[in-house]
């Protein structure tokens, strides 16, 4: 044990440390190990090797295991119809882009001005949303190996085997769908139930915006899983009806939370008990009634809003009739239906900007990449353009730190297929070998990208392998491929590119702001009902969410961007405090408190306005004027008020 008294390490010590930039990208994120995606990720890239080899093609098994990968990257829904998007529509776009490739090999720039033109497209659609955003990614990834590497066949043999793989990999995570319907849907919220209990306990703490945090996050996993099924059953599915009314149910008291918070006296004990009673009936999906709450007398609004909305919820679980516990004023929303928002995403992604602006970066990256190995030798040239493709990838983080994470996940895989291709004959012991590896895949990506992309190297070195027989050879070109690409991404991906130098988070935390200024006006008057007030924080609160997402990524950049990003968060967390005093203020109207002048209201709405306005496209936090001239201080808006003084105080630093 080191005493306290000793020296501290040389100075020279000290400047071989890792600057922190780069401790936070590489530190790997706490995730539990997912089981069941561990089994289908080894069973279906072992599976088809063996079948290959059993029939004496192992190519073939190869390529069907490219496609199985390809679905074992995509399988990270919990719901099981969610599943069926986040699988076998990437497949089909898989399958479109193998194709293309396949029918351009050889053909010189041809092949290069395809591949490039794919890249447009796939950097286009990778923006719409998450299942797109993948589907992008293999149209662009399969044209890439189509188009660099000799398939085997016939021209539909390539895109069928691939296929093939990864409907297995569907397949199996569809097994349990039968005994586990709806599990996942009703876990989730019985999860926000017991997030909003480690709310309530939080509440007059210091633990309350973490709490709070964690709550939106768990709710907006929640509506994303409801909300995707009810699209599809439109109302009609009794569990999901009954699922939609208890998310609803749960809203006020989360609306009494921060109430609860700025009163600075803890929830009583039996509140938060209670939550997480009615989460365990929620889960359970009881058949026998639930006994109604016994809860202290409150003592003040927010325990009274809490109150009656745990009896709510109590006797909502006890009603039979699921259709008929659903309030006309629906608190969530229902999506339209999925053609709608089909078309509706076409028709944004060809008007954004910022699609056009992704899409045209990924291009020319994909359309050097390609330049670059048409005129140098380079073998097995398609590794250079799909590492652009991966480190590109616009919703795996920082440009910057992808960079870094694949190549140090590539050099921290070719050790392993180093050992691999070098000790293990090739032949039956492929399975084995591929049973393990693949197992590692799911287990590491929910560390980190460049965890994820060390468990991904020596598969696909492996399977590259068994398709070309270069052994050993194949290790030094894949790391120089890599580091080239690379090098091709931080270049003109990303430091010739001048948003690249500005963080989006002041831009964002203004458009939150501004919509505050639009809640505040809703929360205080009579032109909007409950329900649509209600969908107005939610959204709110998952713009925070984002803001807080894009503020995680930006931390991971260098300097001077990290620094720049850190200076915003006290900010976000002032915002946040914003809306929470909105809804505390609107919760003690609910509860006798007198209503607010439509000056103060109007007041209140124009300085957030103003302090929208002072962080639009800012760089770093402008100076706005702090001033509040009406208002008498015994308001219900007096908190509101004081929080808007202290968010305008932080964006108003003084020499």
């Amino acid at each position: 044990m080191r005493r306290r008294d000793s020296p501290a390490p040389p100075a020279s010590l000290s400047a071989l440390a890792p600057p922190p930039w780069l401790v936070r990208t590489l530190k790997p994120q706490a995730a539990p190990i997912p089981w069941a995606a561990v089994a289908r990720a080894s069973i279906a890239l072992a599976l088809p090797l063996l079948v290959g080899l059993a029939a004496g093609q192992p190519a073939y098994g190869a390529l069907a295991s490219m496609g199985a990968l390809s679905g074992v990257i995509g399988d990270t829904a919990d719901a099981y119809r969610m599943r069926i998007l986040n699988i076998a529509v990437p497949q089909l776009f898989g399958a479109i882009g193998v194709t293309i490739g396949s029918l351009v090999f050889g053909h010189g720039w041809v092949a290069v001005g395809v591949v490039t033109l794919v890249a447009l497209v796939s950097g286009m659609m990778s923006t719409i949303g998450a299942v797109a955003s993948v589907s992008g990614l293999l149209l662009l990834l399969n044209s890439v190996v189509g188009g660099g590497l000799p398939m085997p066949g016939e021209w539909w043999l390539a895109p069928a085997l691939m296929t093939g793989g990864g409907l297995l990999v569907l397949t199996l995570a569809l097994l349990a769908w039968p005994l586990r319907s709806g599990i996942p849907e009703r876990a989730a919220v019985a999860a926000t139930y017991r997030s909003v209990a480690a709310l309530l306990e939080a509440a007059g703490t210091e633990r309350y915006d973490d709490a709070r945090a964690a709550v939106t996050a768990s709710l907006n996993q929640s509506y994303d899983l409801v909300l995707a099924r009810r699209t599809r059953a439109h109302g009609r599915n009794p569990d999901l009806v009954r699922l939609v009314a208890q998310l609803n149910a749960i809203t006020p008291v989360i609306e009494a939370a921060p109430a609860a918070h700025q009163c600075g006296v803890p929830m009583p004990p039996e509140f938060p008990a209670e939550v997480r009673r009615l989460a365990d009936a929620v889960a359970g999906r009881a058949a026998t009634p639930i006994a109604g709450p016994d809860l202290p007398a409150p003592l003040d609004p927010s325990a009274d809003a809490v109150e009656h909305a745990l009896r709510h919820v109590a006797e909502l679980l006890n009603d039979s009739d699921a259709h008929g516990v659903v309030n006309v004023d629906d608190r969530l929303g229902r999506p339209a239906a999925l053609r709608v928002r089909a078309r509706r995403a076409a028709r944004n992604v060809m008007l954004s900007s910022a699609s056009w602006r992704y899409g045209l970066r990924l291009a020319l990256c994909i359309g050097i990449a390609q330049s670059l190995v048409s005129l140098i030798e380079v073998p097995r040239s398609y590794w250079v353009a799909l590492t652009v493709t991966f480190v590109l990838k616009p919703d795996f983080g920082s440009v910057f730190s992808r960079a870094v994470l694949r190549a140090l996940g590539t050099a921290a895989g070719l050790v392993v297929a180093a050992a691999v291709l070098s000790q293990v004959p090739r032949g039956w012991w492929d399975v084995p070998v591929m049973l393990l590896l693949a197992a590692l895949i799911p287990a590491f990506t929910p560390r980190g990208y460049g965890y994820q992309t060390a468990a991904i190297t020596p598969v696909i070195l492996l399977l590259s392998d068994v398709l070309n027989h270069q052994g050993f050879g194949l290790v030094v070109p894949r790391l120089v491929d890599s580091l080239i690409g690379c090098g091709i991404a931080l270049v003109a991906g990303y430091l010739l590119w001048p948003e690249s130098w500005h963080t989006r988070i002041g831009d964002r935390l203004a458009d939150a702001v501004a919509d505050t200024a639009s809640y505040v006006e809703s929360a205080f008057g009579t032109a909007v009902d409950t329900a649509a007030r209600a969908r107005m924080r939610r959204g709110l609160y998952r713009d925070m969410s984002v803001i807080r997402t894009e503020f995680q990524r930006a931390l991971t950049e260098p300097p001077p961007m990290g620094a720049r990003a850190a200076a915003w968060w006290p900010l976000v967390i002032a915002v946040e405090r914003i809306v929470d005093a909105t809804t505390a203020a609107r919760v003690r109207i609910g509860h006798g408190a007198g209503e607010p002048t439509l000056t103060e209201v109007g007041e209140v709405a124009r300085q957030l306005r103003e302090l929208a306005e002072g962080l639009r496209d800012s760089e770093t936090l402008e100076e706005v004027p702090i001033s509040f001239t009406i208002g008498p201080q015994e308001s219900v808006l007096e908190q509101l008020r004081q929080e808007v003084v202290a968010a305008r105080a932080i964006a108003s630093p003084r020499g």
